[in-house]
């Protein structure tokens, strides 16, 4: 009943905000057939238009549906790319600018810290500086001076996130259930990855955890700034931080204002999402305007700022190593490794062509690599390539999809913010950078090293390890002995029964024509 009165509200707010408008936006030559009977007899249509505009009241059914809608909003707000300009603005109001819920935040926050609010904080603004799709943000002053923020979970938003989830599974289930290409999408391992993700949003100690890593990772960094947590404030549903300045990256007018060297920050974007994978393999997985502010101080070396650091991911080294010698391939033109790189990874049915598989990456590549790499989107290049790859069984693969989702982020910013960016260029140097300290001789003597503490403390056990081995040795060495005189009295066996057979046939044969031949001769003889 639940999953149904949910399923209601959307369909009511669908309806109410005139959402069947954007089904004109779509490619209709790509359209199954019963979206395109759902346009011929949509009775909406002949109803007066809404006085908002259409990106508007998309917005606000977003807003109202809740933070599983938001925070898609959020992702594809970025992707100025792939979406009308219209809409694309304002999805970005998504990012902080949803209307506060918390009635009485100081009571809130007293209540999670188990003591009054004087005793922590010398000053509390009970108006909040950001809202988001699961907390709100609140500037506060600790009794040392110490300017904060306090981010707080929005009270009762873990039942309205179950009801999304339940229904998301739901959908799932019906598209791996009906859907001929489903099973390539994963559409249920991509539910659940999601779910633990928005769920550990709700946990601000993970958050935190998250923050304090980052933090370590890009200390003394001229890159990226990641603010200070202060623990002793911290609970489940609340989250202390250090209050930073910076420009929100959104604001690009503000930022040219300041004489801010765009071509830098956009390259120092793609250097920190590069570092993040491959050098610490840590990287923050939320990287909308929300969440990224640009350190003016040297308008001419910017630096960011990330917060929010709640969705992380990591990859498993087969899978970074694979990706970065994929994006290289990709870079050289070199389709016939892109190829076997998949074949290799698993990515692809291992029965593919690889000529076949070859011939069909360069017929999607050759066309968007005649255009200068500067108007090049990796984001559309992957789109492409996901649309054609279907006949090889190509799989989504769920442990990549943060990564992919970040870095069409990425580079959805670096556009915005520098529209010549070349993420090629910018990007290639740091993967052969990173390859090759990952392999060679030099890569071998730093995993040794790496290593050598542990080799160390177990050379105690090396005697008595070469004992038992050479103590195994000789036992298999003496029941391999015993097999092969088991094995030759076998052969033996089998020789002379081979023997001893052939001899039962050939006198056998010859009892045969010896009894046709007497037969014969009685036949004979009687007539």
């Amino acid at each position: 009943m639940i999953r149904l009165g949910r399923l209601f509200t959307i369909c009511r707010l669908f309806f109410r905000y005139r959402l069947d408008s954007l089904l004109s936006l779509l490619p209709t030559h790509r359209l199954p057939w019963p979206v395109h009977l759902l346009i011929l007899i949509n009775p909406l249509r002949f109803l007066p238009a809404s006085r908002r505009t259409l990106p508007k009241r998309l917005r606000l059914a977003i807003e109202a549906l809740g933070p599983v809608f938001i925070k898609f909003g959020q992702t594809i707000s970025t992707r100025r790319d792939l979406l009308e300009p219209d809409i694309a603005e304002e999805l970005q109001l998504l990012q902080d600018r949803i209307a506060p819920s918390i009635e009485n935040p100081e009571a809130l926050v007293a209540e999670l810290l188990g003591q009054p609010l004087e005793t922590c904080f010398t000053d509390f603004d009970s108006n909040p500086i950001a809202s988001a799709s699961v907390a709100q943000v609140h500037a506060a002053v600790l009794l040392d001076g110490t300017q904060v923020i306090v981010k707080i979970v929005r009270p009762g938003i873990e039942r309205v996130i179950q009801q999304d989830l339940l229904l998301m599974h739901d959908l799932a289930d019906l598209i791996e259930r009906f859907f001929v290409d489903a099973s390539r999408i994963h559409a249920k391992k991509l539910v659940q990855d999601y779910e633990e993700t928005i769920l550990g949003e709700l946990n601000l100690l993970y958050e935190a955890e998250n923050t304090a890593q980052l933090r370590r990772n890009f200390v003394n960094s001229r890159l990226l700034y990641v603010p200070r947590v202060y623990w002793p404030y911290c609970r489940t549903h609340l989250l202390v931080l250090e209050r930073i300045s910076g420009i929100p990256i959104g604001k690009v007018d503000s930022l040219l204002a300041a004489g801010t060297n765009m071509k830098v920050l956009a390259e120092r974007g793609v250097e920190i999402f590069f570092t993040q994978v491959f050098q610490h393999n840590f990287f923050h997985a939320d990287m909308h305007p929300g969440n990224i502010f640009v350190d003016v101080r040297n308008p001419q070396e910017p630096s960011y700022i990330a917060v929010d650091c709640a969705i992380v991911g990591v990859l498993a080294e087969a899978h970074k190593h694979y990706l970065a010698q994929n994006l290289l391939a990709f870079f050289r033109k070199d389709f016939r490794r892109v190829a076997s790189l998949h074949l290799e990874s698993g990515w692809v049915s291992p029965d593919t062509d690889i000529d076949e598989f070859e011939s069909v990456i360069q017929a999607v590549c050759e066309p968007i690599f005649e255009q200068p790499l500067s108007e090049i989107s990796f984001g559309q290049l992957v789109v492409t390539l996901f649309e054609t790859a279907g006949r090889f069984k190509m799989e989504v693969q769920p442990e990549l999809v943060l990564l992919q989702k970040t870095l069409l982020n990425i580079e959805g910013l670096g556009r915005q913010l520098y529209p010549q960016l070349d993420l090629w260029t910018t990007a290639k140097p740091l993967l052969e950078s990173w390859l090759t300290r990952q392999t060679g001789p030099i890569a071998l003597l730093n995993n040794l090293a790496a290593r050598s503490p542990e080799l160390i403390e177990s050379m105690s056990d090396w005697p008595e390890l070469l004992a038992q081995g050479t103590l195994r040795l000789r036992r298999l060495e003496h029941r391999l002995k015993a097999q092969n005189t088991e094995i030759q009295t076998l052969k033996r066996k089998l020789e002379r029964w081979n023997r001893s057979s052939v001899r039962r046939r050939t006198w056998l044969f010859w009892l045969l024509v010896t009894a046709c031949l007497i037969g014969y001769g009685f036949w004979y003889g009687s007539r």
